[in-house]
């Protein structure tokens, strides 16, 4: 073969493999994902875990708790009142396609920030609210979004804001709760989780009090029924 039909050939080769890398490395570029952790407590972790794994962006919520004094805490120790850990979600959410300020928006709309005892018709200490932050800017966030609402329904805001500790996720048994076809007896009787679910949702008055609290601004009401 003539030498310049092989140079040419071999520029011609070099030329699309310079294509095909710069194809590669926009594709790679269009899906990177700038990864990152938040840690909320909203009442029962299934109903939290629910909401935010609807949203656009969130990648992952993990239901477990946080803020205690007992390192894997078990979920009765916890809801018994032996440890002081709240009942949280750590949300995994790509920073590209939803801002922490907005999740935090979600959040807030989407439980009673007013109630200090609880939320809706679980009581007691690992039930209440909470925002856990990383660093001064997420607790700049967090306090201003705070402040948003708590002019928005006139009322005092009793959700704290409080820095991050560790999380501990909770047994298997409650990660996914609202959607898996596990077969569990209930009051109800036999029933699928995600129905067992639907139905305490229901009697507990989640969505209820939110959407009297929130009425348009409240984000997930309706989504689960």
């Amino acid at each position: 073969m003539p030498r310049i039909r092989v140079a040419q050939n071999l520029k011609t080769a070099a030329l699309a493999l310079s294509i095909l890398l710069g194809v590669v490395a926009q594709h790679g570029r269009a899906h990177a994902q700038d990864l990152r952790t938040t840690v909320v407590a909203g009442g029962c972790f299934w109903c939290v875990e629910a909401d935010f794994e609807s949203i656009d962006g969130v990648i992952e919520a993990v239901s477990g708790f946080a803020g205690g004094s007992v390192e894997n805490p078990t979920y009765r120790q916890v809801v018994n009142g032996e440890t002081g850990h709240l009942e949280v979600v750590e949300i995994t959410y790509d920073a590209e396609q939803i801002s922490y300020e907005r999740l935090i928006h979600l959040f807030l709309r989407s439980i009673d920030p007013t109630d200090a005892g609880g939320q809706f018709c679980d009581r007691g200490e690992s039930y209440t609210t909470a925002i856990f932050v990383e660093n001064a800017e997420e607790r700049a966030i967090a306090e201003a979004a705070i402040a948003e609402a708590a002019a928005e329904l006139g009322q005092e805001i009793v959700t704290p804001v409080r820095d991050a500790v560790p999380f501990y996720p909770a047994e298997a048994y409650h990660q996914d709760y609202y959607r898996s076809e596990e077969l569990i007896l209930t009051r109800f009787g036999p029933r699928r989780k995600s129905v067992a679910y639907g139905l305490y949702r229901e009697a507990c008055g989640r969505d209820a009090r939110v959407a009297e609290l929130w009425g348009e601004d409240a984000p997930f009401v309706g989504e689960h029924q």
